[in-house]
């Protein structure tokens, strides 16, 4: 086999193992699925047994899955929830994390773009990879979990801003132009969604649900390209345009019947996280320079600081962001969550080093510094509560279904063991 022929066989292998090394740990330690994901791909990769080639085919399809990540995050947001004070706290708690990240950014960068670079990707929560662990630890649909949510996308959305304005490589004045034609466009198609006529999408919808016509998956992956088209061609990061289209979808399919609504959430996720999501994370690690990063003392050095940079600018704000009378342990769980992020520092570092802003041994330690978040704060945000995963228990038909799967895990598990 040449190399192009192992990456179409060994990618989607990675993909497949990842999980099952998940669930036979998890007796004894809850490891998110993207650190197997990304391992997998290192030992595939170069800076592992070489197999798989970063190359132009294996880019692509991770571009993809990075997207469908920010649509599927986008598409977790219920708009409601970001109204009055909850909504509120989340925006000033990010514009406190900007201010100190810009501090941040200034003492460790050694140029203007640099500092941007790193102000930016610290900012960040990853509300894609924590949302399936809020689920798990039955904590997504209550205060606690609006609170982290609302913090999420906004350490989703407002970074994407960010990185529109400051490096898509316009001028400020015109960076500002084309994000306000985004803008104007994508309220223009917010307001036909919601105020539109939409009998003939339910009808189109309820008829083909379940037959190989799908005209509701494929309606709405209309609607990402569109919206990431839309943003490519204003010159505005092509991830403000998935994270829009993820908040779109909801407003598209409202109206509808809601175990229709259940079923495509579940056939978007099945799309989503069980191909394209699951290639980025591998993709990723493939293309890690972990030889870079351990033979760069300095790196190695900038790797655990910027974890605690991450932990002090999204964790601070975060312990401060759930009302007045929240406990300290579920401060403790708001700090740790809203500090995890990996997706947007990833996106981050390769915009720096195409741009010359930041060196390969500095997007190294960022990203393996991200990856550190995503291993240690859900775990540490768990330890202690009353209300971690219990199979037995379930908020919701989905929930049921998420403790369904997590007994299954737990099966193979026992019997992987045995």
């Amino acid at each position: 086999m040449d190399q192009f022929e192992l990456t179409i066989l060994l990618v989607p292998l990675a993909a497949v193992v990842a999980p099952l090394l998940a669930a036979l740990v998890r007796r004894a330690l809850v490891v998110p699925l993207v650190v197997f994901e990304i391992g997998l791909g290192v030992l595939i990769g170069p800076a592992g047994l070489g197999l798989v080639a970063d190359g132009r085919p294996l880019e692509l399809m991770s571009q993809l899955g990075l997207a469908m990540l920010f649509f599927m995050a986008g598409s977790e947001i219920d708009p409601q929830s970001m109204r009055g004070r909850t909504g509120k706290r989340a925006i000033w708690a990010w514009v406190a994390s900007a201010a100190l990240a810009l501090i941040a950014g200034f003492l460790i960068g050694d140029s203007l773009a640099a500092t941007g670079i790193i102000a930016i990707a610290l900012t960040g929560t990853a509300l894609g990879t924590i949302t399936p662990i809020l689920r798990d630890a039955g904590i997504a649909r209550g205060p606690l979990g609006a609170t982290i949510s609302g913090a999420g996308a906004v350490g989703e959305f407002a970074p994407l801003i960010a990185i529109s304005l400051f490096l898509s490589g316009h001028e400020p004045l015109a960076g500002s132009i084309t994000l306000l034609l985004f803008v104007a466009v994508a309220v223009l198609a917010f307001w036909l969604a919601s105020s539109g006529p939409k009998q003939w999408l339910h009808r189109m919808v309820s008829a083909t649900l379940h037959t190989s016509g799908q005209f509701a998956i494929r309606f709405l992956i209309l609607v990402l390209a569109a919206m990431v088209a839309l943003a490519l061609a204003l010159g505005v990061d092509f991830l403000l345009g998935a994270f829009t289209a993820g908040l779109l979808s909801r407003v598209v399919l409202r109206g509808g019947a809601p175990d229709e609504l259940h079923v495509i959430e579940a056939k978007l996720e099945s799309v989503s996280f069980g191909f394209f999501v699951p290639i980025f994370f591998v993709a990723t690690g493939v293309s890690f320079p972990l030889a870079t990063l351990f033979g760069d003392p300095h790196a190695l050095l900038l790797l655990p600081v910027f974890v605690l940079a991450i932990l002090v600018i999204r964790g601070l704000t975060g312990f401060f962001t759930p009302e007045r009378g929240t406990s300290f342990s579920d401060r403790r769980t708001s700090a740790l969550f809203i500090a995890t992020t990996l997706p947007l520092v990833i996106a981050v570092t390769q915009i720096g080093v195409e741009k010359g802003a930041i060196d390969e041994s500095t997007a190294a330690a960022m990203v393996g510094a991200a990856l550190v978040t995503v291993l240690l704060f859900p775990l540490l945000a768990l330890v202690g509560r009353n209300d971690s995963v219990n199979p037995n228990r379930a908020e919701s038909e989905s929930a049921d279904t998420d403790a369904n799967a997590d007994a299954d895990e737990d099966a193979f598990a026992e019997d992987a063991h045995e």
